[in-house]
């Protein structure tokens, strides 16, 4: 097994290699952007899920993301709780995975509400759900995502309506989120995959719960105890689509 610390790959260094746009999860946060042709993404990593036939402008706080970022992309260095633009400054919003990280997530949110004409599209993950079995090796993963995780109803306080949906995990996720590799448990034991999912980042040393799933895999009893989940194409794994009423309505 590799270093299970990720001491051989450095947090953010090679995230657009790593976290990849899905296709599948892409089309979903298209189809909700509507007919937007101006799109602010906020907190937008490496620009993944950046629609390439839109106007996008994007909005990071990290300078090593934004060094990954795409040259053909507008991007501006921030903070989603004082967005840098006018009200009304564009026709949608975009926020992927990123709420979670914001020190003032309600502000950030108004702020995202503010700045667009349209919906406010955000991908998140709904902590109530539960996670998947990745928590029977690393629980405290779970109280992770209970103490960063806004629940659901907190996003309708802070924007006014929204539509929350599921987004079905494809088996063989290109991106590289926490619960993309649920049906490819050997992916945790590689510690440059681990480097580019923040939940690892904050629990710190996790060798020797690492040994136990390597154990298991290696003696088959993984694939014994979750054999339900090998014939699935997709499972929900708590991830959901909140949408914001469209303000030109």
């Amino acid at each position: 097994m590799g270093s299970s610390d990720g001491s051989l790959c450095t947090i953010g260094i090679d995230y657009a290699r790593l976290r990849r746009a899905d296709p599948r999860i892409a089309a979903r946060i298209d189809d909700a952007l509507g007919d937007a042709v101006s799109v602010l993404n906020v907190g937008a990593g490496a620009g993944s899920y950046e629609p390439t036939e839109r106007r996008i402008t994007s909005l990071e706080p990290s300078i090593e993301m934004i060094r990954q970022h795409p040259e053909s992309t507008r991007v501006i260095q921030g903070q989603a709780e004082a967005l840098p633009f006018a009200d009304a400054s564009f026709d949608a919003v975009m926020a992927v995975l990123t709420v979670h990280h914001w020190s003032d997530k309600a502000q950030g949110l108004r702020e995202l509400r503010r700045v667009s004409r349209g919906p406010v599209v955000i991908l998140t993950f709904d902590a109530s759900h539960g996670l998947f079995w990745l928590a029977d090796y690393l629980p405290e993963l779970v109280t992770l995502d209970e103490a960063i995780m806004p629940p659901m109803e907190f996003y309708a306080q802070a924007m006014g309506p929204v539509s929350i949906v599921p987004v079905p995990i494809p088996h063989d996720c290109q991106d590289g989120f926490l619960a993309s590799y649920w049906r490819r448990p050997s992916a945790y034991l590689d510690p440059c995959v681990r480097a580019a999912i923040s939940s690892f980042h904050a629990l710190g040393d996790v060798s020797a719960e690492l040994e136990q799933l390597e154990a298991d895999i290696a003696s088959g009893d993984w694939a014994e105890r979750h054999a339900a989940l090998l014939d699935l194409a997709e499972l929900d794994c708590g991830y959901r689509l909140v949408v914001s009423a469209d303000s030109r309505q």
